[in-house]
């Protein structure tokens, strides 16, 4: 006993008998404790546990305790897969305090993953070339002069696919753009679906265009999505020189406010350039929105052009103001207005024809209106405007009216907007009152009319268990 506690060896097997379990115990109460916190760390303390220690206790058995000769094929063995497990412990534990916890925006987020990949298979592969000349005397550097020389001729016959791959990865890297980022590459636009190590796939609206990593990385772009914030949709719009610049630029603004997809709280920027030309810019939330918005104010500003009568694009008119036009329209409405031959000759000299297109706003709320709509051909949804979102409540058809609180002298509750194409019969504030006194069941009409929307209202506001006080909270 006292031989082989003088060898040494006796010390090894209790160290290994009692020291093995303890730490076994440790460990496994700290693993469970990563765990229960979802710590990163969890990861390497696991390989410790299942792997490094009981391979490492192994090797201490056989090259301590038992005294193996170390150019024994099994100690070898066990002391390279010892050594494998190390490698992978320190680099699973690297990647960990690197990259698990890196922020938001820093440079360790950005590296691609595939970057980190191809470093820890260099890493693996010259620690293990490092474990076998050390445990079993190899001659690892013909084998490195070997692969040097296979990875240059391989590079060399792959260098064009190679270079759209490392233009990926550099891509990739440096992220000046990401998935959702629209971009302007000069004879592409569109939103970024895809990227990968070759190409960029981007949904231009009309299909997916793939532009190679190569293109861009050796080209200009411009990330439209950048800097974060509103986007300027913006359109080049033309008058005659005879319309005054300060209606026009009035006009524009009016037009593009009313739009859906404007940005709220952001201003409408209009420019004057002289001979007639004009830039507007009108914020909205992305690109995508941007080609939208602008269908939708280049169509809505071509009938608010006519009818304030200024030339969009060096032109006014309109069919609808055709007389014939206007006559059939008054013939149409006399019954429901209860017309006659006198009436009827009043509206033709007072009133006019106008067009709204789909969605335009013929009423707003809170005006007090100067004139009365008359529902030629169409439909007008009348909706009220509660804390941010609208609540339609009633339907206009042809032979009703917008603006009947025109007639009190109250500003609207509601909004008023074309359905679809809509026709009205526009007729002054006076002209309404002319034929209200002379036609006593027209007043009655109104009356009804003014009555049937309040009840409506009130109707539509219980429904979501609101009051009329809640428009005042818009």
């Amino acid at each position: 006993m006292d031989e082989a506690f003088a060898d040494g060896w006796a010390w090894w097997v209790i160290a290994i008998a009692i020291g093995f379990p303890v730490l076994l115990v440790g460990i496994t109460e700290l693993l469970g404790a990563l765990r229960r916190r979802n710590s990163p760390l969890a990861g390497p303390v696991a390989i410790l546990r299942n792997w490094v220690i009981p391979v490492g206790a192994l090797f201490a058995l056989l090259a301590f305790a038992l005294q193996s000769p170390a150019d024994q094929v099994w100690v070898r063995v066990v002391a390279t897969v010892f050594g494998f497990l190390l490698i992978l412990l320190v680099l699973s534990a690297f990647n960990v305090v690197l990259f698990s916890n890196a922020s938001e925006g820093s440079w360790r987020k950005r590296i691609p993953t595939i970057f980190i990949e191809i470093a820890r298979l260099v890493l693996v592969v010259v620690g293990l070339a490092i474990l076998f000349s050390w445990v079993w005397n190899a001659d690892v550097g013909g084998l490195f002069a070997a692969l040097g020389v296979t990875s240059i001729v391989i590079g060399l016959a792959l260098q064009n696919a190679v270079g759209g791959v490392i233009s990926g990865l550099l891509l990739l890297f440096e992220q000046p753009f990401k998935i959702g980022d629209h971009l302007d590459t000069g004879g592409v636009k569109g939103r970024v679906i895809e990227v990968n190590w070759r190409a960029v796939h981007i949904d231009t609206g009309s299909g997916i265009q793939i532009v190679p990593n190569s293109t861009l990385s050796g080209a200009s772009f411009t990330n439209m999505s950048e800097p974060a914030g509103p986007y300027a949709a913006a359109a080049d719009i033309t008058f005659t020189t005879d319309d005054p610049p300060h209606e026009v630029v009035a006009l524009l603004v009016d037009v593009a406010e009313g739009l859906p997809l404007r940005l709220p709280r952001e201003k409408v920027s209009v420019q004057y350039s002289g001979k007639g030309a004009y830039s507007v810019a009108i914020p909205v939330a992305s690109p995508a929105d941007a080609s939208r918005a602008l269908t939708v104010y280049l169509s809505w500003l071509w009938y608010a052009a006519r009818r304030r009568g200024l030339a969009l694009d060096g032109d006014s008119t309109d069919p609808i103001a055709e007389p014939a036009r206007l006559d059939a329209a008054i013939d149409a409405l006399a019954p429901h207005l209860h017309l006659d031959e006198t009436d009827r000759e009043l509206l033709r000299t007072s009133s006019r024809l106008e067009r709204y297109g789909a969605g335009e706003t013929v009423l707003g709320t809170g005006v007090v209106p100067d004139r009365v709509h008359f529902i030629v051909d169409g439909a007008v949804t009348v909706a009220l405007e509660v804390r941010g979102s609208r609540i339609e409540f009633a339907t206009a058809e042809r032979g009703d009216l917008v603006g009947h609180t025109a007639l009190t002298r109250e500003p609207s509750k509601a909004v008023s907007t074309a359905a679809g194409m809509l026709t009205v019969l526009t007729v002054p504030l006076e002209t309404v009152d002319a034929l209200v006194r002379a036609r006593p069941r027209l007043a009655a009409d109104i009356g009804e009319l003014l009555d049937m929307r309040r009840a409506q209202a009130t109707e539509a506001l219980a429904a979501r268990g609101l009051t009329i006080n809640a428009l005042t909270e818009r």
